[in-house]
């Protein structure tokens, strides 16, 4: 029904957006969809898929208010043919509600008034040009009105006016093109000073609507919400009445004056406040949107950050009052032992030696919130017997993870400061598995997350988390049930049943032993098997990408290669004997994409599409604001990015920002990227740092 309507919107195929809705309505998820069903949709993308699924949903959506408001206008008795039609054959949401605002039931308004009053012949008499008298006492029949009986006659008209559909489109145009958006200070009544300082850059400011960045808006919205800012959006009033005069008042007609007075009445009361809000709701939206996209891109790039692997770590949670925390833990991210260093304890350096050594710890994460140089600095000075690689962990998040009821049931023994630094320990093994147990809004690569439509925002972050956890896959004999729940075909509470059934039985042996978890029924299985791994697994499929539902052609291209699965995955030699164009088969799927993958997957199995981890430091000399100066080149690490410029950790407590303008055109800046900046300016009082990128 909504295939071309969607090709239209999307410029996508016809047929590829057919074929995808077809697997949606079948139960297939974005991920399978984009992995294993590349030959029906023509290998559309995820971002693609998911832009079909939105835009279905939306018009799935509109469908639904056409039919009440088809019912609507018929239970009134006013539903003509031409009307029906234009509502059926609009997909347009301002269109239909323009066409259904005259039958709309509306609150008591000054022109609902006046009609009972017997004011709407004036009104129809005032339109047409008739001439008509004023006196003390009505006679309609021989054209004599009340001024009362006029004044009620233009609050009609501005009602009209109002609801006029070339009206309104009359100044939706003007609002396209020349609208401004300004803010002003408020009244501040209430309001502490230090929210209010927070908003001098927009107590005089003014933007053209449509280059107003998305921050800005979203900034100035804030602070009308909290009372600091006014914020209007406005196009020239006298212009706008104007050319609202020449529709509705005509040459020649006798009545214009008073025609001219209701216009402008119109436009003031009734349809410039509308038109105002729609364009605030359509601007914030935008905003919203290119927030979220923000938002999106910089938690894909978190969570896709550089692994360690399974290595044993000891995780320190930095702190002078009450000590370091420090927590050793195992390959597998079980805690070892816990304990509190410090820092003015001249001992801190051999008691952490020691914990390392007798733990035979592997590498070193430390969280980088207060006292985190000065615990770098401690750990670099001590001399380990065998290289130590030490590295700065971003910690953003892990106060809400430790007292967490994910935290509390992981540890129920112990309090949140050995959970955080649980935490920073896990994140630097695999910051995916850590990260996913954390509402994605606290994690701080976000702008201005908080006032963005959080329907909006909750959707595209679990989208994101999904697509990352099933491009990187999950071994299933050491997933949290947080990390399964994000596998495609997988929800909380088979996520729960596969952990339960992990602990009862051991460990799972093979794919098809999933089959036996309560829950996991042939749709879910078909989902989620090809993202479940089985490192130990004997059969060697299982500890690949290849799909269970593929498994039989992998058998038939090693037969026909003379080796077994295992030898064809080992021998390069025995994979260029193939020739894959032999297992073609469209009654089962199997195209040459398909092929293709499988035998990428067979290349290298279960690859990781993760870069390798690099160890990075600060300077060792800069442990405070002040210890800067202009012209200084440090070491970062890019901690969010905005569209406005990118912050960047540079190992003390205050972030510095590059601006937009400092960033080279052509140049993208990732979270969590390492890069060389110079510092170019620093504002004390507002704590406030300016880089730029050193070539």
């Amino acid at each position: 029904m909504f295939e071309k309507l969607i090709s239209t919107i999307t410029g996508i195929a016809e047929r590829q957006v057919a074929e995808t809705i077809a697997l949606l309505g079948d139960g297939c998820t974005i991920p399978f969809i984009a992995r294993y069903r590349k030959e029906a949709t023509g290998r559309l993308d995820e971002v693609q898929i998911s832009e079909i699924a939105h835009q279905l949903e939306r018009l799935q959506t509109l469908a639904k208010r056409k039919d009440f408001i088809l019912d609507s206008i018929e239970k009134q008795g006013k539903l003509t043919d031409e009307l029906k039609k234009r509502i059926e054959e609009s997909w347009n949401e301002t269109e239909i509600e323009d066409i259904y605002l005259p039958y709309k039931q509306k609150r008591r308004t000054k022109a609902t008034v006046a009609r009972e009053k017997g004011c709407e012949p004036l009104a129809k008499l005032i339109m047409s040009g008739s001439r008509y008298t004023l006196g003390y006492e009505r006679n309609a029949q021989r054209g004599v009105w009340t001024e009362e009986d006029e004044q009620g006659a233009k609050d009609i008209i501005a009602e009209w006016v109002s609801e006029h559909e070339g009206a309104r489109n009359t100044i939706r145009g003007m609002y396209r093109r020349v609208a401004w958006i300004e803010s002003k200070k408020g009244s501040c009544k209430d309001v502490p000073d230090e929210i209010v300082m927070k908003y001098r850059d927009y107590f005089d400011k003014r933007f053209s609507l449509n280059r107003c960045p998305s921050h800005a808006l979203l900034a100035m919205r804030r602070g009308e919400a909290e009372k600091v800012l006014r914020v209007q959006i406005l196009i020239e009033e006298e212009e706008a009445v104007m050319k609202l005069g020449n529709i509705f008042a005509r040459p020649g007609n006798n009545n214009n004056h008073v025609i001219k007075e209701a216009v402008e009445d119109g436009y003031k009361r009734l349809l410039q406040p509308s038109i105002e809000t729609e364009f605030a709701a359509s601007s914030k939206q935008k905003a919203d949107e290119e927030a979220v996209r923000v938002f999106q891109t910089n938690l894909r790039q978190l969570l896709l950050a550089s692994p360690l692997g399974q290595k044993r770590v000891m995780g320190i949670d930095p702190g002078f009052r009450t000590g370091c925390k420090i927590v050793c833990l195992d390959a597998q991210g079980q805690l070892l032992h816990h304990d509190v260093v410090n820092l003015r304890n001249i001992t801190a350096g051999e008691r952490v030696e020691e914990l390392c050594n007798r733990y035979k710890m592997e590498a070193i994460a430390i969280g980088n919130g207060t006292a985190s140089r000065e615990t770098e600095a401690m750990v670099r000075d001590i001399r380990f017997k065998e290289k130590m690689p030490v590295f700065v962990v971003s910690e953003s998040g892990a106060s809400i993870y430790s007292a967490s009821e994910v935290a509390r049931e992981e540890f129920p023994d112990y309090d949140v400061t050995v959970r955080g630094a649980v935490s920073i320990g896990r994140r630097l093994m695999d910051p995916l598995a850590e990260l996913v147990k954390i509402d994605p809004k606290s994690i701080g690569v976000g702008q201005y997350q908080h006032d963005v439509d959080q329907t909006m925002l909750k959707r595209a972050l679990d989208e994101t988390v999904m697509s990352c956890v099933n491009s990187v896959g999950v071994e299933v004999n050491n997933a949290s049930k947080q990390l399964l729940t994000y596998v495609a075909g997988i929800g909380p509470k088979l996520a729960e049943n596969i952990v339960k059934y992990r602990d009862e039985n051991g460990a799972f042996e093979s794919r098809a032993q999933l089959k036996k978890v309560p829950l996991m029924g042939p749709k879910a299985f078909e989902q989620s098997a090809g993202f479940l791994r089985i490192r130990e697994a004997s059969y060697p499929l299982d500890r690949s990408a290849v799909h269970p539902e593929r498994y039989a052609v992998v058998e038939k291209m090693a037969k026909d290669a003379g080796v077994t699965i295992e030898g064809l995955m080992a021998s390069a030699d025995a994979r260029k004997k193939i020739n894959i164009r032999k297992y073609l088969n469209s009654e089962q799927g199997l195209g040459m994409e398909t092929l293709t993958d499988i035998m990428q997957e067979l290349e290298k199995p279960g690859r990781d599409p993760r870069t390798q981890i690099e160890e990075w430091s600060f300077d060792p000399n800069i442990k405070q604001i002040g210890d800067l100066y202009d012209g200084l080149v440090l070491n970062g690490i890019v901690t969010n990015v905005t569209n406005f410029g990118a912050f960047v950790d540079i190992g003390i407590h205050t972030n510095g920002l590059i601006h937009i303008s400092k960033i080279p055109r052509g140049k993208t800046l990732a979270v969590d990227q390492k890069i060389v900046v110079k510092v170019i300016g620093i504002d004390y009082e507002r704590n406030r740092i300016s880089l730029t990128i050193d070539n």
